[in-house]
């Protein structure tokens, strides 16, 4: 346990510590854009699979909570994780690493009229459902760093934009968009977006499915039905 929660501190402070802090300026300085990219995409992937072993070696210990229907809930709202991250990784996001900004005629497509962090808001969905149908100290130390993550990093990616980005580009992606989830739909400020869920919801099916019937119980070796 002590490799897993080493592992776990070492991999949200990479982000919060280097990528939201001044260091990130003084390293892309001596190194460029692209290679503190490669390096910084690097290191979180050797953190993850560290992660990731450290986990399976961890003690399973007994369930903190057992909530009746849990597991039918996580399933049931997994489909929306997927299509934020699918859809997400679909359309375009100014707020992307070397992006451009949004100028004053943008407005969002697809699942940004939803959230402008959905890839983020998938994390953070799956990392919660998964702390909540297991319970178990093992995952929610996994599972909850990244929680942290993704839901600390959309506030981390909306503070280093108001800081870094024209004003005039702040004011078109915060204007027409939130993020909390549907918030700027309920607000009045843009419109959902479904005429462009076609092929993301559509590889959203197809990705569940193999999810549910092959990977977890094949590869991950916990068979969901």
């Amino acid at each position: 346990m002590t490799q897993l929660i080493l592992s776990a501190l070492l991999f949200v402070g990479l982000h919060f510590l280097i990528s939201s802090t001044p260091l990130r300026r003084a390293i892309v300085t001596r190194t460029g854009e692209r290679a503190y990219l490669v390096f910084y995409s690097l290191l979180s992937g050797v953190l993850i699979v560290w992660m990731v072993i450290a986990f399976r070696q961890a003690p399973r210990g007994a369930p903190l909570w057992m909530i009746p229907g849990i597991r039918h809930l996580a399933l049931t709202l997994m489909p929306v994780s997927l299509l934020l991250l699918v859809d997400g990784y679909l359309t375009r996001n100014p707020t992307a690493v070397m992006m451009a900004p949004p100028t004053g005629s943008w407005q969002p497509k697809g699942i940004f009229t939803v959230t402008r962090h959905p890839i983020m808001w998938a994390i953070g969905i799956w990392s919660a459902l998964h702390i909540l149908a297991n319970g178990d100290p093992a995952g929610i130390v996994l599972f909850g760093a990244f929680v942290v993550l993704s839901l600390a990093g959309t506030l981390a990616i909306d503070a280093k934009k108001r800081r870094t980005w024209p004003a005039e580009s702040v004011r078109s992606l915060f204007a027409a968009t939130s993020n909390l989830p549907f918030l700027a739909i309920a607000q009045g400020r843009t419109r959902f977006d479904w005429r462009s869920l076609g092929l993301p919801l559509a590889i959203t099916i197809a990705l569940y499915l193999a999810i549910v019937f092959w990977f977890h119980p094949d590869v991950i070796g916990i068979p969901l039905v």
